[in-house]
């Protein structure tokens, strides 16, 4: 009857051990370590968001002044702001446009021709330009003209910024 007793005891010693083994961790930790069937789904909340002033960036100012166009109206001295397009330039948005395009292609449209290209002697007319202000920040003091290939394509890469250059 001893031996029984014994062996009873030591049974319930294990099956408690067993039980309170698998509940004492989850007893310990919060709801969420208590659930073991899987993940705990967490609501997806709103995280603050800092309140910061509104990012301004300089807005692009130009002073264009074309010469020997031969169009009375394309010459002149105009003024051009971008972002927004405004000033009195006559064709403000679509020159804001095709600045904000030639950047997307990270060109520079003000940079001179190179000093070692080799352009075509052909004469694409008297007209001369000349574009100084602020673009992206950075100033701006540029000349053109039609005097050969490469200048042509160069004032043709800025129109309408410029009076068309077609010859």
């Amino acid at each position: 009857m001893l031996r029984r007793l014994v062996l009873t005891a030591a049974a319930t010693v294990a099956a408690s051990a067993a039980v309170l083994g698998a509940l004492a961790p989850a007893a310990f930790a919060g709801p969420s370590a208590r659930a073991s069937a899987g993940p705990v789904a967490v609501p997806d909340l709103p995280l603050p968001q800092p309140t910061l002033p509104p990012l301004t960036a300089p807005s692009d100012q130009f002073t264009v002044t074309v010469a020997g166009s031969g169009t009375a109206a394309a010459d002149g001295t105009f003024k051009l702001t971008c972002g927004p397009a405004g000033g009195t330039h006559p064709r403000a948005r679509a020159a804001c446009d095709r600045l904000a395009e030639l950047s997307g292609e990270g060109r520079d449209p003000f940079a001179p021709v190179a000093p070692d290209a080799m352009c075509t002697m052909q004469h694409g007319g008297d007209a001369t330009a000349r574009i100084t202000g602020t673009w992206h920040g950075h100033r701006v003091n540029a000349s053109f003209s039609r005097k050969n290939g490469c200048e042509i394509a160069r004032w043709r890469t800025l129109e309408p910024v410029l009076p068309s250059a077609r010859l």
